[in-house]
Protein backbone atom coordinates (compact mmCIF):
# COMPACT_ATOMS: atom_id res chain seq x y z
CA UNK A 1 0.00 0.00 0.00
CA UNK A 2 1.30 3.45 -0.93
CA UNK A 3 1.42 6.35 1.53
CA UNK A 4 1.21 9.92 0.25
CA UNK A 5 2.96 12.94 1.70
CA UNK A 6 0.95 16.12 2.17
CA UNK A 7 2.46 17.59 -1.00
CA UNK A 8 1.69 14.47 -3.01
CA UNK A 9 -1.88 14.45 -1.75
CA UNK A 10 -2.32 18.11 -2.70
CA UNK A 11 -1.10 17.31 -6.21
CA UNK A 12 -3.47 14.35 -6.48
CA UNK A 13 -6.37 16.58 -5.43
CA UNK A 14 -5.29 19.28 -7.87
CA UNK A 15 -5.16 16.88 -10.81
CA UNK A 16 -8.53 15.36 -9.91
CA UNK A 17 -10.13 18.81 -9.79
CA UNK A 18 -8.27 20.64 -12.57
CA UNK A 19 -7.50 17.91 -15.11
CA UNK A 20 -10.32 15.46 -14.55
CA UNK A 21 -12.98 18.05 -13.75
CA UNK A 22 -14.10 16.50 -10.47
CA UNK A 23 -15.48 19.37 -8.40
CA UNK A 24 -13.75 19.83 -5.05
CA UNK A 25 -17.20 19.87 -3.46
CA UNK A 26 -17.77 16.32 -4.74
CA UNK A 27 -14.54 15.09 -3.14
CA UNK A 28 -15.52 16.85 0.07
CA UNK A 29 -18.95 15.23 -0.05
CA UNK A 30 -17.45 11.78 -0.57
CA UNK A 31 -15.03 12.31 2.30
CA UNK A 32 -17.77 13.33 4.70
CA UNK A 33 -19.98 10.43 3.68
CA UNK A 34 -17.09 7.99 4.19
CA UNK A 35 -16.65 9.22 7.77
CA UNK A 36 -20.37 8.88 8.49
CA UNK A 37 -20.35 5.33 7.16
CA UNK A 38 -17.44 4.50 9.43
CA UNK A 39 -19.24 6.08 12.37
CA UNK A 40 -22.22 3.88 11.61
CA UNK A 41 -20.00 0.79 11.45
CA UNK A 42 -18.52 1.41 14.89
CA UNK A 43 -21.60 2.87 16.63
CA UNK A 44 -24.22 0.74 14.82
CA UNK A 45 -27.03 3.25 15.40
CA UNK A 46 -26.65 6.99 14.73
CA UNK A 47 -30.20 8.09 15.41
CA UNK A 48 -30.55 10.02 18.68
CA UNK A 49 -26.78 9.83 19.26
CA UNK A 50 -25.09 13.09 20.26
CA UNK A 51 -22.13 14.37 18.24
CA UNK A 52 -19.80 17.32 18.67
CA UNK A 53 -17.96 18.24 15.49
CA UNK A 54 -14.93 20.47 15.96
CA UNK A 55 -14.22 22.20 12.67
CA UNK A 56 -11.59 24.55 11.33
CA UNK A 57 -11.79 27.12 8.56
CA UNK A 58 -10.27 24.98 5.79
CA UNK A 59 -11.24 21.91 3.81
CA UNK A 60 -10.89 19.62 6.83
CA UNK A 61 -13.57 21.73 8.47
CA UNK A 62 -15.60 21.47 5.26
CA UNK A 63 -15.51 17.68 5.62
CA UNK A 64 -16.87 18.20 9.12
CA UNK A 65 -19.82 20.25 7.82
CA UNK A 66 -20.70 17.45 5.40
CA UNK A 67 -20.51 14.98 8.27
CA UNK A 68 -22.85 17.16 10.32
CA UNK A 69 -25.46 17.24 7.53
CA UNK A 70 -25.51 13.49 7.02
CA UNK A 71 -25.59 12.75 10.75
CA UNK A 72 -28.61 15.02 11.21
CA UNK A 73 -30.29 13.35 8.24
CA UNK A 74 -29.89 10.04 10.08
CA UNK A 75 -31.53 11.40 13.19
CA UNK A 76 -28.44 12.28 15.20
CA UNK A 77 -28.15 15.36 17.39
CA UNK A 78 -25.23 17.51 16.28
CA UNK A 79 -23.39 20.58 17.49
CA UNK A 80 -20.68 22.11 15.33
CA UNK A 81 -17.97 24.09 17.10
CA UNK A 82 -16.14 26.38 14.69
CA UNK A 83 -12.62 27.44 15.60
CA UNK A 84 -12.75 30.86 13.98
CA UNK A 85 -15.39 33.03 12.41
CA UNK A 86 -17.93 31.93 9.83
CA UNK A 87 -16.90 34.87 7.65
CA UNK A 88 -13.39 33.44 7.30
CA UNK A 89 -14.62 30.15 5.79
CA UNK A 90 -14.45 30.09 1.99
CA UNK A 91 -14.56 27.84 -1.08
CA UNK A 92 -16.07 24.37 -0.89
CA UNK A 93 -16.05 24.51 2.89
CA UNK A 94 -18.20 27.65 2.75
CA UNK A 95 -20.73 25.91 0.51
CA UNK A 96 -21.21 23.19 3.09
CA UNK A 97 -21.22 25.58 6.00
CA UNK A 98 -24.04 27.56 4.37
CA UNK A 99 -26.01 24.33 3.86
CA UNK A 100 -25.88 23.25 7.48
CA UNK A 101 -26.69 26.79 8.58
CA UNK A 102 -29.84 26.66 6.48
CA UNK A 103 -30.63 23.29 8.08
CA UNK A 104 -30.56 25.08 11.46
CA UNK A 105 -27.80 22.85 12.75
CA UNK A 106 -26.32 24.37 15.87
CA UNK A 107 -23.06 26.14 14.91
CA UNK A 108 -21.07 27.79 17.68
CA UNK A 109 -18.15 30.08 16.90
CA UNK A 110 -15.72 29.65 19.78
CA UNK A 111 -15.04 33.26 20.69
CA UNK A 112 -15.81 33.83 24.38
CA UNK A 113 -15.51 32.06 27.71
CA UNK A 114 -19.20 31.31 27.49
CA UNK A 115 -18.50 29.46 24.25
CA UNK A 116 -15.79 27.43 25.98
CA UNK A 117 -18.35 26.49 28.63
CA UNK A 118 -20.59 25.24 25.84
CA UNK A 119 -17.70 23.14 24.51
CA UNK A 120 -17.16 21.56 27.90
CA UNK A 121 -20.84 20.82 28.53
CA UNK A 122 -21.50 19.50 25.01
CA UNK A 123 -18.44 17.24 25.11
CA UNK A 124 -19.50 15.89 28.51
CA UNK A 125 -22.86 14.70 27.18
CA UNK A 126 -21.76 13.69 23.66
CA UNK A 127 -21.50 10.12 22.44
CA UNK A 128 -18.78 10.98 19.93
CA UNK A 129 -16.42 13.84 19.15
CA UNK A 130 -15.32 14.40 15.55
CA UNK A 131 -11.99 16.12 14.93
CA UNK A 132 -12.16 18.17 11.72
CA UNK A 133 -9.94 21.03 12.87
CA UNK A 134 -6.91 20.85 10.56
CA UNK A 135 -5.82 18.32 7.96
CA UNK A 136 -2.64 17.09 6.32
CA UNK A 137 -1.33 20.58 5.64
CA UNK A 138 -0.64 21.26 9.32
CA UNK A 139 2.96 21.94 10.35
CA UNK A 140 4.59 23.29 13.47
CA UNK A 141 3.41 23.74 17.02
CA UNK A 142 -0.16 23.82 18.24
CA UNK A 143 -0.98 26.91 20.24
CA UNK A 144 -3.70 29.33 21.27
CA UNK A 145 -7.33 28.30 20.87
CA UNK A 146 -6.35 25.22 18.87
CA UNK A 147 -4.41 23.95 21.87
CA UNK A 148 -7.38 24.59 24.12
CA UNK A 149 -9.80 22.76 21.82
CA UNK A 150 -7.48 19.76 21.63
CA UNK A 151 -7.23 19.67 25.41
CA UNK A 152 -11.03 19.72 25.61
CA UNK A 153 -11.38 16.85 23.16
CA UNK A 154 -8.75 14.71 24.86
CA UNK A 155 -10.07 15.41 28.35
CA UNK A 156 -13.68 14.48 27.54
CA UNK A 157 -13.05 10.73 27.68
CA UNK A 158 -15.37 10.09 24.74
CA UNK A 159 -15.10 8.24 21.44
CA UNK A 160 -12.97 10.44 19.16
CA UNK A 161 -12.89 10.06 15.37
CA UNK A 162 -10.37 12.10 13.38
CA UNK A 163 -11.00 13.26 9.84
CA UNK A 164 -8.04 12.43 7.56
CA UNK A 165 -5.44 12.85 10.33
CA UNK A 166 -5.61 13.77 14.02
CA UNK A 167 -5.15 17.52 14.41
CA UNK A 168 -1.63 18.34 15.57
CA UNK A 169 0.03 15.35 13.85
CA UNK A 170 2.33 16.20 10.94
CA UNK A 171 1.30 14.10 7.94
CA UNK A 172 4.80 13.38 6.62
CA UNK A 173 6.67 12.65 9.84
CA UNK A 174 4.19 11.77 12.59
CA UNK A 175 5.83 14.54 14.60
CA UNK A 176 3.79 16.31 17.29
CA UNK A 177 4.95 19.70 18.51
CA UNK A 178 3.06 20.40 21.70
CA UNK A 179 -0.12 18.36 21.55
CA UNK A 180 -2.49 16.52 19.23
CA UNK A 181 -5.94 15.00 19.23
CA UNK A 182 -5.84 11.43 20.52
CA UNK A 183 -8.28 9.57 18.29
CA UNK A 184 -9.76 6.11 18.68
CA UNK A 185 -10.34 6.01 14.92
CA UNK A 186 -8.98 7.94 11.96
CA UNK A 187 -10.66 7.95 8.57
CA UNK A 188 -8.09 9.03 6.01
CA UNK A 189 -8.78 9.66 2.34
CA UNK A 190 -7.51 8.09 -0.89
CA UNK A 191 -4.15 7.01 0.57
CA UNK A 192 -2.76 6.78 4.10
CA UNK A 193 -0.19 9.34 5.20
CA UNK A 194 3.22 8.36 6.59
CA UNK A 195 2.58 10.20 9.85
CA UNK A 196 -0.26 7.80 10.65
CA UNK A 197 2.33 4.99 10.94
CA UNK A 198 5.28 6.90 12.40
CA UNK A 199 5.50 7.61 16.11
CA UNK A 200 4.33 9.52 17.97
CA UNK A 201 1.59 10.20 15.38
CA UNK A 202 0.73 6.51 15.08
CA UNK A 203 -0.13 6.41 18.76
CA UNK A 204 -2.68 9.21 18.29
CA UNK A 205 -4.33 7.83 15.13
CA UNK A 206 -6.04 4.84 16.70
CA UNK A 207 -7.63 2.36 14.31
CA UNK A 208 -7.06 3.47 10.73
CA UNK A 209 -9.55 3.27 7.88
CA UNK A 210 -8.58 4.34 4.34
CA UNK A 211 -11.60 5.63 2.41
CA UNK A 212 -12.10 5.83 -1.34
CA UNK A 213 -13.45 9.29 -2.17
CA UNK A 214 -13.67 8.85 -5.93
CA UNK A 215 -10.21 9.96 -7.08
CA UNK A 216 -9.33 8.01 -10.26
CA UNK A 217 -6.73 5.31 -9.66
CA UNK A 218 -4.74 6.50 -12.66
CA UNK A 219 -3.94 9.76 -10.90
CA UNK A 220 -2.43 7.93 -7.95
CA UNK A 221 -0.35 5.53 -10.03
CA UNK A 222 1.03 8.34 -12.19
CA UNK A 223 2.48 10.09 -9.14
CA UNK A 224 5.20 7.44 -8.64
CA UNK A 225 4.82 7.67 -4.88
CA UNK A 226 7.83 6.12 -3.17
CA UNK A 227 6.46 5.61 0.36
CA UNK A 228 5.07 2.13 0.98
CA UNK A 229 3.26 0.63 3.94
CA UNK A 230 4.58 -2.87 4.49
CA UNK A 231 1.80 -5.46 4.67
CA UNK A 232 1.66 -9.26 4.73
CA UNK A 233 0.37 -9.56 1.17
CA UNK A 234 3.40 -7.84 -0.31
CA UNK A 235 5.77 -9.98 1.76
CA UNK A 236 4.01 -13.19 0.76
CA UNK A 237 4.76 -12.58 -2.91
CA UNK A 238 8.53 -12.24 -2.38
CA UNK A 239 9.30 -14.97 0.15
CA UNK A 240 11.26 -17.87 -1.39
CA UNK A 241 9.28 -20.99 -2.29
CA UNK A 242 10.92 -24.34 -1.61
CA UNK A 243 10.80 -27.31 -3.94
CA UNK A 244 9.71 -30.60 -2.36
CA UNK A 245 13.12 -32.10 -3.18
CA UNK A 246 15.22 -29.26 -1.79
CA UNK A 247 18.19 -29.83 0.50
CA UNK A 248 20.37 -27.74 2.80
CA UNK A 249 22.82 -26.86 0.07
CA UNK A 250 20.06 -25.24 -1.95
CA UNK A 251 18.80 -23.14 0.96
CA UNK A 252 21.81 -20.89 1.17
CA UNK A 253 25.17 -20.63 2.88
CA UNK A 254 25.64 -17.84 5.39
CA UNK A 255 28.67 -16.63 7.33
CA UNK A 256 28.12 -14.66 10.53
CA UNK A 257 31.13 -12.64 11.69
CA UNK A 258 30.27 -11.69 15.24
CA UNK A 259 31.15 -11.83 18.91
CA UNK A 260 34.12 -11.05 21.12
CA UNK A 261 35.18 -11.97 24.63
CA UNK A 262 32.20 -11.26 26.89
CA UNK A 263 29.81 -10.70 23.95
CA UNK A 264 29.17 -14.22 22.71
CA UNK A 265 25.39 -13.91 23.14
CA UNK A 266 24.98 -11.44 20.27
CA UNK A 267 26.85 -13.78 17.94
CA UNK A 268 24.78 -16.79 18.98
CA UNK A 269 21.45 -14.97 18.59
CA UNK A 270 22.35 -13.72 15.11
CA UNK A 271 23.24 -17.23 13.97
CA UNK A 272 20.20 -18.79 15.64
CA UNK A 273 17.86 -16.25 14.01
CA UNK A 274 19.40 -17.01 10.62
CA UNK A 275 18.78 -20.70 11.23
CA UNK A 276 15.15 -20.09 12.20
CA UNK A 277 14.69 -17.91 9.10
CA UNK A 278 15.61 -20.84 6.87
CA UNK A 279 19.28 -20.57 5.91
CA UNK A 280 20.57 -24.01 4.93
CA UNK A 281 24.13 -23.86 6.25
CA UNK A 282 25.46 -21.31 8.73
CA UNK A 283 29.02 -20.74 9.85
CA UNK A 284 29.64 -18.51 12.84
CA UNK A 285 33.11 -16.95 12.79
CA UNK A 286 34.26 -15.60 16.15
CA UNK A 287 37.56 -14.74 17.81
CA UNK A 288 39.33 -17.96 18.70
CA UNK A 289 38.96 -17.60 22.47
CA UNK A 290 35.16 -17.76 22.35
CA UNK A 291 34.72 -20.38 19.62
CA UNK A 292 34.10 -23.11 22.17
CA UNK A 293 31.63 -20.90 24.04
CA UNK A 294 29.42 -20.32 20.99
CA UNK A 295 29.80 -23.94 19.89
CA UNK A 296 28.20 -24.99 23.17
CA UNK A 297 25.37 -22.49 22.69
CA UNK A 298 24.58 -23.62 19.13
CA UNK A 299 23.90 -27.17 17.99
CA UNK A 300 22.98 -26.73 14.32
CA UNK A 301 25.50 -23.98 13.47
CA UNK A 302 29.10 -24.57 12.42
CA UNK A 303 31.80 -22.44 14.05
CA UNK A 304 35.21 -21.26 13.01
CA UNK A 305 37.94 -19.24 14.71
CA UNK A 306 39.23 -15.82 13.71
CA UNK A 307 42.55 -14.24 14.64
CA UNK A 308 42.09 -12.08 17.68
CA UNK A 309 43.57 -9.25 19.70
CA UNK A 310 44.91 -9.68 23.21
CA UNK A 311 41.57 -8.45 24.56
CA UNK A 312 39.55 -11.07 22.66
CA UNK A 313 38.34 -9.08 19.68
CA UNK A 314 38.83 -9.65 15.99
CA UNK A 315 42.31 -8.59 14.81
CA UNK A 316 43.60 -7.19 11.53
CA UNK A 317 44.78 -10.68 10.55
CA UNK A 318 41.12 -11.76 10.46
CA UNK A 319 40.49 -9.76 7.26
CA UNK A 320 41.98 -12.44 5.02
CA UNK A 321 40.16 -15.13 6.98
CA UNK A 322 36.84 -13.36 6.51
CA UNK A 323 37.50 -12.95 2.79
CA UNK A 324 38.22 -16.68 2.46
CA UNK A 325 35.06 -17.50 4.40
CA UNK A 326 32.99 -15.12 2.28
CA UNK A 327 34.17 -16.85 -0.88
CA UNK A 328 32.48 -20.04 0.32
CA UNK A 329 29.22 -18.38 1.30
CA UNK A 330 26.35 -16.47 -0.30
CA UNK A 331 26.21 -13.62 2.24
CA UNK A 332 28.12 -12.31 5.25
CA UNK A 333 26.51 -10.75 8.33
CA UNK A 334 29.01 -8.73 10.34
CA UNK A 335 28.98 -6.72 13.53
CA UNK A 336 26.94 -8.08 16.46
CA UNK A 337 29.10 -8.17 19.57
CA UNK A 338 32.47 -7.71 17.82
CA UNK A 339 33.47 -4.84 20.09
CA UNK A 340 35.13 -1.51 19.34
CA UNK A 341 38.82 -2.21 19.76
CA UNK A 342 40.94 -0.12 17.38
CA UNK A 343 42.25 -3.19 15.57
CA UNK A 344 38.73 -4.61 15.27
CA UNK A 345 37.18 -1.52 13.69
CA UNK A 346 40.13 -1.30 11.28
CA UNK A 347 39.55 -4.93 10.33
CA UNK A 348 35.87 -4.24 9.71
CA UNK A 349 36.67 -1.37 7.36
CA UNK A 350 39.09 -3.56 5.43
CA UNK A 351 36.66 -6.48 5.30
CA UNK A 352 33.82 -4.33 3.94
CA UNK A 353 35.86 -3.43 0.88
CA UNK A 354 37.33 -6.93 0.51
CA UNK A 355 34.28 -9.18 0.76
CA UNK A 356 32.62 -9.69 -2.64
CA UNK A 357 29.31 -11.25 -1.59
CA UNK A 358 26.39 -9.25 -0.11
CA UNK A 359 26.91 -7.81 3.37
CA UNK A 360 24.52 -7.18 6.25
CA UNK A 361 26.22 -4.68 8.56
CA UNK A 362 25.06 -4.14 12.15
CA UNK A 363 26.03 -3.02 15.62
CA UNK A 364 29.77 -2.52 16.20
CA UNK A 365 30.48 -2.84 12.48
CA UNK A 366 28.36 0.30 12.07
CA UNK A 367 30.47 1.99 14.73
CA UNK A 368 33.53 1.20 12.59
CA UNK A 369 31.94 3.20 9.76
CA UNK A 370 31.62 6.47 11.68
CA UNK A 371 33.47 8.92 9.47
CA UNK A 372 34.05 6.18 6.89
CA UNK A 373 30.66 5.76 5.23
CA UNK A 374 32.30 6.49 1.87
CA UNK A 375 33.68 2.93 2.07
CA UNK A 376 30.16 1.64 1.48
CA UNK A 377 30.25 2.82 -2.12
CA UNK A 378 33.20 0.45 -2.66
CA UNK A 379 31.17 -2.63 -1.75
CA UNK A 380 30.84 -5.14 -4.59
CA UNK A 381 27.18 -5.81 -3.74
CA UNK A 382 24.60 -3.42 -2.33
CA UNK A 383 25.11 -3.62 1.46
CA UNK A 384 22.32 -3.67 4.04
CA UNK A 385 22.83 -1.51 7.14
CA UNK A 386 20.64 -2.02 10.21
CA UNK A 387 21.21 0.92 12.61
CA UNK A 388 19.02 1.87 15.55
CA UNK A 389 18.44 5.62 15.98
CA UNK A 390 21.51 6.06 18.20
CA UNK A 391 23.78 4.38 15.67
CA UNK A 392 22.14 6.32 12.85
CA UNK A 393 22.84 9.50 14.76
CA UNK A 394 26.53 8.63 15.11
CA UNK A 395 26.77 7.88 11.40
CA UNK A 396 25.02 11.09 10.34
CA UNK A 397 26.22 13.49 13.03
CA UNK A 398 22.73 13.89 14.47
CA UNK A 399 21.19 13.11 17.82
CA UNK A 400 18.93 10.08 18.16
CA UNK A 401 16.08 12.49 18.85
CA UNK A 402 16.74 14.32 15.58
CA UNK A 403 16.81 11.03 13.71
CA UNK A 404 13.45 10.00 15.16
CA UNK A 405 11.90 13.38 14.36
CA UNK A 406 12.05 12.67 10.61
CA UNK A 407 12.85 8.99 10.18
CA UNK A 408 11.80 8.64 6.56
CA UNK A 409 13.76 11.63 5.27
CA UNK A 410 16.94 10.76 7.16
CA UNK A 411 16.88 7.09 6.18
CA UNK A 412 16.20 8.01 2.56
CA UNK A 413 19.05 10.55 2.42
CA UNK A 414 21.49 8.12 4.01
CA UNK A 415 20.56 5.33 1.60
CA UNK A 416 21.12 7.63 -1.35
CA UNK A 417 24.42 9.07 -0.08
CA UNK A 418 25.88 5.73 1.00
CA UNK A 419 24.61 3.69 -1.93
CA UNK A 420 23.19 1.24 0.58
CA UNK A 421 19.97 -0.24 1.88
CA UNK A 422 19.27 1.40 5.23
CA UNK A 423 17.08 -0.40 7.75
CA UNK A 424 16.39 2.21 10.43
CA UNK A 425 15.13 0.20 13.38
CA UNK A 426 12.50 1.50 15.77
CA UNK A 427 8.78 2.08 15.95
CA UNK A 428 8.06 1.60 13.12
CA UNK A 429 11.15 0.34 11.29
CA UNK A 430 11.98 2.09 8.00
CA UNK A 431 13.60 0.39 5.01
CA UNK A 432 15.12 2.90 2.57
CA UNK A 433 16.79 2.35 -0.80
CA UNK A 434 19.22 4.46 -2.84
CA UNK A 435 16.52 5.25 -5.44
CA UNK A 436 14.35 6.91 -2.76
CA UNK A 437 11.91 4.03 -2.30
CA UNK A 438 10.90 3.64 1.34
CA UNK A 439 8.93 1.00 3.25
CA UNK A 440 7.32 1.64 6.64
CA UNK A 441 6.78 -1.55 8.63
CA UNK A 442 3.53 -2.33 10.42
CA UNK A 443 4.57 -5.24 12.66
CA UNK A 444 6.31 -5.23 16.02
CA UNK A 445 5.58 -4.15 19.59
CA UNK A 446 7.12 -2.66 22.72
CA UNK A 447 8.16 -6.09 24.00
CA UNK A 448 10.89 -6.01 21.37
CA UNK A 449 12.62 -3.14 23.18
CA UNK A 450 15.15 -5.50 24.71
CA UNK A 451 18.72 -6.54 24.03
CA UNK A 452 19.28 -8.95 21.17
CA UNK A 453 16.27 -8.22 18.95
CA UNK A 454 18.48 -6.20 16.61
CA UNK A 455 20.91 -9.13 16.35
CA UNK A 456 17.96 -11.32 15.42
CA UNK A 457 16.96 -8.94 12.61
CA UNK A 458 20.48 -9.10 11.16
CA UNK A 459 20.34 -12.88 11.08
CA UNK A 460 16.88 -12.95 9.50
CA UNK A 461 17.77 -10.56 6.68
CA UNK A 462 21.05 -12.37 5.99
CA UNK A 463 19.26 -15.74 5.91
CA UNK A 464 16.83 -14.46 3.31
CA UNK A 465 19.63 -13.21 1.09
CA UNK A 466 21.31 -16.60 1.47
CA UNK A 467 18.13 -18.28 0.20
CA UNK A 468 18.33 -16.37 -3.04
CA UNK A 469 16.32 -13.24 -2.34
CA UNK A 470 17.69 -9.92 -3.53
CA UNK A 471 19.04 -7.68 -0.80
CA UNK A 472 16.10 -5.37 -1.56
CA UNK A 473 13.45 -8.06 -0.99
CA UNK A 474 15.32 -9.60 1.94
CA UNK A 475 15.43 -6.29 3.81
CA UNK A 476 11.72 -5.69 3.25
CA UNK A 477 10.59 -9.22 4.10
CA UNK A 478 13.07 -9.59 6.94
CA UNK A 479 11.82 -6.50 8.72
CA UNK A 480 8.19 -7.62 8.45
CA UNK A 481 8.93 -11.19 9.56
CA UNK A 482 11.04 -9.94 12.47
CA UNK A 483 8.21 -7.74 13.73
CA UNK A 484 5.59 -10.44 13.24
CA UNK A 485 7.70 -12.92 15.17
CA UNK A 486 7.83 -10.34 17.93
CA UNK A 487 4.04 -10.04 17.83
CA UNK A 488 3.67 -13.81 18.09
CA UNK A 489 6.10 -13.97 21.01
CA UNK A 490 4.26 -11.10 22.71
CA UNK A 491 1.10 -13.19 22.99
CA UNK A 492 2.69 -14.67 26.13
CA UNK A 493 3.30 -11.14 27.44
CA UNK A 494 5.36 -8.18 26.32
CA UNK A 495 7.03 -7.27 29.59
CA UNK A 496 9.84 -9.73 30.11
CA UNK A 497 9.84 -10.93 26.53
CA UNK A 498 13.35 -11.91 25.42
CA UNK A 499 15.00 -11.80 22.02
CA UNK A 500 15.24 -15.59 22.09
CA UNK A 501 11.44 -15.73 22.38
CA UNK A 502 11.21 -13.75 19.14
CA UNK A 503 13.78 -15.98 17.44
CA UNK A 504 11.83 -19.12 18.30
CA UNK A 505 8.70 -17.56 16.76
CA UNK A 506 10.28 -16.86 13.35
CA UNK A 507 9.15 -20.16 11.76
CA UNK A 508 5.58 -19.49 12.90
CA UNK A 509 5.75 -16.00 11.43
CA UNK A 510 6.95 -17.35 8.09
CA UNK A 511 4.26 -20.03 8.09
CA UNK A 512 1.57 -17.49 8.93
CA UNK A 513 2.55 -15.17 6.10
CA UNK A 514 2.66 -17.95 3.53
CA UNK A 515 -0.62 -19.54 4.57
CA UNK A 516 -2.85 -16.71 5.73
Amino acid sequence: MKAATAAEMREIDRIAISDYGIPGAVLMENAGVAVVRHLESIMEVLSERKFCIFAGKGNNGGDGYVIARHLVNQGAKVKVFLLGEKASVSGDARINLDIIEKMNIDIIEIASERDWDKVRVAATFADCLVDALVGTGFRGEVGGDMSRVIDSINAAGKLVVAVDIPSGVEADTGRICGKAVRAAHTVTFCLPKPGLFLYPGAEFAGELMVADIGIPTAIVTQQQIKQNILMAGAVRTILPQRSPDTHKGLNGRLAVVAGSRGLSGAAAMTAEAALRAGAGLITLATPASIQNVVAVKLTEVMTTALSETATGGMSQDAVAEIAALAAKNDVVAIGPGIGRHEATVAAVRAAITTVECPLVIDADALYALIGYTDLLTECTALPVLTPHPGEMGLLTGLSAQAVNSDRVTIARQAAREWGSIVVLKGAHTIVAFPDGEVYINTTGNVGMATGGTGDALTGIIAAMIAQGMSSHDAAVAGVYVHGLAGDIAAQAGMVGMAATDLIKAVPAALYGIKNC
